[in-house]
């Protein structure tokens, strides 16, 4: 047995071990979004901190965080 079949071998084997396929977060990325703007509806993680919160509240609206994010924040 050469070396050239040795490594075949071992391929093999470690794509046996390795199992499955990736798996995707999308499904789970999406359950997560869960922060939503009161007033275009658009919506955001749940990990999203308030500063970022109050930006888009800012930029996007000119309103104050507690008006397009009553929920947020607490």
């Amino acid at each position: 047995m050469g070396n050239g079949a040795k490594a075949a071998q071992k391929r093999e084997r470690n794509a046996a071990k390795a199992g499955g396929t990736a798996k995707s977060q999308i499904k789970t990325n999406q359950a997560a979004m869960n922060i939503i703007c009161q007033t275009c509806r658009q919506t955001f993680l749940l990990t999203t901190r308030p500063p970022a919160l109050e930006e888009h509240a800012q930029n996007k609206h000119g309103k104050t965080m507690a008006d397009c994010f009553p929920g947020a924040g607490k």
